[in-house]
Order: structure tokens, then C-alpha cells, then sequence
């Protein structure tokens, strides 16, 4: 058992007494428990990432001084908040207010998740697929590349929040719009990326395979896709984080559903817990697509 391990505990320790002992500074109406319930939620965490990692053969520090890092602002912010009232009332709930949202208000935060969940997917599958299909063509036809490369590099650096307002009063429903919206995010991007590198393919091995009399067809699934696949797996995660941003701008803007919405709607009516509350929620949701993203380059690039 190394120091730094003793030491994140020890940390652990102190912060707990200082929530359950310590006299409140500043008036809470909310009990700590659900407080608690998110320490330890946290240290379980960092502890099957630990013993993972230790299964694994991988010594490292980067999870306990993450874990540290976690406690010694969770003590700060108890501190100043909570005990000593140090921060303005209104502008900074204290740590008990954030997490009695989860436990009161689970079921909205749940709801407005999965709304968020199901446009993102839509709109993130959509703009995948065209950006592949449609970039894989273009790559491999130069008339079409001559045409649509030079359009693809002025639309693929400006961002998707540009069009935002336009498409929310253009389509026909908020949640088209948020499609859309997400689907410019995600396409134009990779349909650069997929223009260039079928663009880089050997031209041996293309020669070869003309010589051998194989059809666009076959060329395109049996040759093209196989090579660019490694680097549509690759741009996933960047992807889907990008197509998340894009969505919590969306529905910031005319959304009646959704994280985003939850979060300006709560801003308006100066409720900052259960703002933090919701930016601790996206947090959340962004690890978990980015593990699911890297699990599935791990699942399906394995010869590299």
C-alpha cells in the first residue's frame, strides 16, 4: 500500500468529518446524505479503476492523484462554502444543495437525458454514415473530388452553432432541427477525413486491382471501405463529443426537453444547484460515450 493511496484516503477522511462535524457557517435546508452518497459513488469508482489497472499489470498514479485532486476541491469548496460562507449565497450553492438535486430531482434529470440521448444518436448516426458513404465516393471519383473537396474545406472549419438559429425557426419541429444541427457537426468533418484518405490510397494496389478487371463496386466495399475503416473508428470519440456540444448548444436555444434545456431553464430562474447539477450530468454522459467510443476502437481494430 503506497503513500499516495494512504494519503487520498486520508483526504477522504478529513472531508467527511468537515461535511458531518464541522458546524454550517451558512444556512442549509438539505441533508448531507446525498452528499455522502456521491463520495462514496467516487471512491468506488476510483477504486474498481485502480484494481483494474493493478489486474491488468499497469502501475500507475494518474487514478489516485485524479482521486486526490477530486477531494481536496470537494474540501475547498465545502470550506468556503458551507462552513465558513465565504462565497455569495445565491451565485455558489454549497456542495449539499448540488447533490440533493440528484436525489429529489433523478427523475427529470433522467428524462431530459434520454431526450438528449435519442437526438444525439439520430443526428450522430446520420452524419456518420453520409459523411462516410458520400466521402468515400467523392474520394474515389476525381471529378466529384475536384468539386466537393474545395466546398468541404470551407464548411468543415465553421461551426455548426452558426446555423443553429436559422434551423431552429427554419424546420418543422425543434427536435429536426437539433438533427440537423448535429448532422452538419459530424459530416462535414468526416467527410474531409474520408476524402483524403481514400485520396491516399497506394495507386500500386489500385493499379493492380483494375488489372485484375475489379468493378467500382467491388473496389469501393472490398478495398476502400476496409482501408478508411480504421480511421472512421478512430474519429468517434472526437466525433460524438463534438456532436454532444453541438446538441447542448441546440437546446439552449428553443429546446422544451433535453440536458441543455435543463440547464438554462434553471439559470433563468437563479437555480445554480441545480445548474451544476446539470453541467455535472453532461460531464457524466461525455465519459460514458467516450468509453463506449474506445471500447468499440479496441473491439474492432484489434490488429493494430
Amino acid at each position: 500500500m503506497n503513500k499516495q493511496f494512504v494519503a487520498a484516503h486520508a483526504l477522504l477522511a478529513v472531508l467527511v468529518l468537515v461535511v458531518v462535524a464541522l458546524p454550517n457557517q451558512k444556512m442549509v435546508d438539505v441533508t448531507y446524505y446525498p452528499l455522502l452518497v456521491a463520495l462514496a459513488v467516487m471512491e468506488v469508482l476510483y477504486l474498481v479503476v485502480l484494481l483494474n489497472k493493478r489486474r491488468r499489470g499497469i502501475r500507475t498514479k494518474g487514478p489516485t492523484d485524479i482521486i486526490m485532486l477530486v477531494w481536496a476541491l470537494m474540501l475547498a469548496w465545502e470550506l468556503a462554502s458551507t462552513k465558513f460562507a465565504l462565497t455569495p449565497n445565491v451565485l455558489v450553492p454549497t456542495p449539499e444543495e448540488v447533490f440533493n438535486v440528484f436525489a429529489t430531482s433523478y427523475n427529470t434529470l433522467l428524462a431530459n437525458v434520454v431526450s438528449s440521448t435519442t437526438l444525439l444518436l439520430a443526428g450522430y448516426f446520420a452524419g456518420m454514415a453520409l459523411g462516410v458513404v458520400l466521402g468515400i465516393v467523392c474520394g474515389w471519383i476525381p471529378r466529384l473530388r475536384e468539386m466537393f473537396f474545395p466546398i468541404a474545406n470551407v464548411m468543415a472549419p465553421i461551426p455548426p452553432t452558426v446555423f443553429a438559429p436559422y434551423l431552429v425557426v427554419l424546420m418543422p419541429t425543434f427536435r429536426a432541427a437539433s438533427v440537423c444541427i448535429i448532422l452538419l457537426g459530424v459530416f462535414w468533418p468526416q467527410f474531409l477525413n474520408m476524402v483524403l484518405r481514400v485520396s491516399s490510397l497506394d495507386p500500386q494496389l489500385l493499379d493492380n486491382a483494375r488489372a485484375l478487371g475489379v468493378r467500382n463496386l467491388t473496389m469501393i466495399t472490398r478495398i476502400i471501405f476496409p482501408y478508411v475503416l480504421p480511421g472512421v473508428l478512430q474519429s468517434l470519440r472526437v466525433s460524438l463529443t463534438t456532436a454532444f456540444l453541438m446538441l447542448t448548444f441546440a437546446e439552449m436555444i428553443g429546446a422544451t426537453a433535453g440536458i441543455g434545456f435543463y440547464i438554462t431553464n434553471s439559470n433563468i430562474y437563479a437555480n445554480y444547484a441545480a445548474v451544476i447539477a446539470g453541467i455535472i450530468v453532461c460531464g457524466i454522459v461525455v465519459t460514458i460515450l467516450s468509453m463506449l467510443t474506445a471500447w468499440i476502437q479496441r473491439r474492432f481494430t484489434t490488429w493494430r
